[in-house]
């Protein structure tokens, strides 16, 4: 598998991981390879790119001249790139960036506060694990007894994960001890290919991932919509998939929705704290004006876990964390009430609503409640069903 053992990994600003192998970059958990030298020419000027040897976002408000800027590590020098422009300065030699820190590292991940007690980063070399305090540039050797050595790591909502092989552990950035069913398949979790190379078509391998979904809607016609990472599927009336890029018919969006609700014959999608509204059908065009703040049309903040209207209603249900709100459309000016607890849920990735119910979908499962009021009102999770599956006809 051409991501099974990853060099490094880190996200970009946008929040979407590079998977970084021999001298190849894939983005995203779907991104096709490309040579790594495409995004971040200057690290081929400076030397002969086959790989790269760890990398991290760095999260370091006190010093914006840091703060949001990608760091490679190759040998004994460290490159600064903000937006896949190398930054003035760069390369350095990582002991002047880093001082206390070796060459040839394995692997790095950003530890900001208060998840670390400071602003951090964490270095990986065989077994010595170093944490970095970006404030007072000290160093502080650990002992992480229960992990295995990382070949990557990395740092994506607001969990640690370190690679090893073909295999991760999520682990406790301060301690380092490993809770729950590790070490665990990556390509279960981060990336679905064992199946399909790399000219197979998108729909086979978006119907059988096992990466959870960021947004699902289906429309009043019957379609389904439902978007991961760069790509969407969509399920027609017929139970015809087909798969794209989101960049190619949501092109406002590039990638990455967070929630999608249908409603009246259009498709709100919501990213970040914007939403953006697209007329059903082909193409989707894009309602003017939009985007617009989530909190101006929707009248609560974003980001938003996940958002459905069941048929015949005009009240979107949005779902923040734990909590669901109800959002009247007909209304102006909108605002969310009736704010209430999500059932036996602590967080989900995504829901829909249809002819037969509420779907809350969490990680490649969806749980079936009758109706909004079972769902909040549910004290125990219903039987688990499978989304790959039973959504999408996937049986392998």
């Amino acid at each position: 598998d051409y991501r099974s053992e990853m060099d490094a990994v880190a996200v970009n600003e946008e929040g979407i991981p590079y998977f970084f192998k021999g001298d190849h970059l894939f983005k995203g958990f779907h991104g096709h390879a490309e040579f790594s030298n495409k995004s971040f020419a200057e690290l081929d000027d400076h030397h002969h790119l086959g790989h790269v040897d760890a990398a991290f976002h760095m999260h370091f408000e006190d010093n914006p001249d840091d703060h949001d800027r990608m760091f490679f590590f190759l040998d004994n020098k460290v490159f600064s790139f903000y937006k896949h422009k190398l930054e003035d300065g760069y390369p350095k030699d990582i002991s002047e960036v880093f001082p206390g820190i070796p060459d040839h590292l394995d692997a790095a991940v950003e530890c900001p506060h208060p998840e670390c007690p400071n602003d951090s980063v964490i270095f990986f070399k065989g077994d010595e694990i170093y944490h970095f305090d970006l404030k007072s540039k000290a160093v502080e050797e650990k002992e992480f007894k229960s992990m295995p050595n990382c070949t990557s790591a990395f740092r994506f909502m607001e969990h640690y994960y370190c690679f090893h092989g073909h295999m991760f552990s999520k682990f406790d950035p301060k301690t380092g001890e490993v809770h729950g069913k590790y070490p665990k398949e990556a390509r279960d979790y981060f990336m679905r290919c064992s199946k399909f190379s790399n000219s197979s078509d998108h729909v086979e391998r978006e119907r059988c991932s096992r990466v959870h979904l960021d947004a699902i809607t289906s429309d009043d016609a019957g379609n389904i919509y439902a978007f991961r990472g760069h790509h969407y599927l969509h399920k027609d009336e017929n139970d015809t998939l087909t798969s794209d890029t989101i960049d190619n018919d949501f092109k406002e969006l590039h990638s990455e929705v967070d929630a999608a609700f249908s409603y009246e014959n259009h498709l709100y999608l919501i990213k970040n704290n914007n939403l953006y509204v697209y007329q059903v059908g082909e193409p989707h065009t894009h309602l003017d004006g939009y985007p617009k703040p989530v909190k101006e049309e929707l009248g609560i903040e974003g980001p938003i876990d996940a958002a459905f209207v069941c048929e015949d209603h005009h009240i979107a249900h949005i779902i923040k964390g734990n909590h669901m709100y109800d959002v009247e459309l007909k209304v102006t000016p909108r605002k969310a009430g009736n704010e209430r607890p999500i059932g036996p849920f602590k967080r989900v990735d995504t829901a829909m609503c249809g002819p037969g119910g509420v779907k809350v979908i969490i990680g490649n499962h969806f749980y079936h409640f009758d109706s909004t009021k079972l769902l909040s009102t549910a004290r125990s999770l219903p039987e688990q069903h499978k989304v790959s599956l039973e959504l999408f006809g996937c049986d392998h």
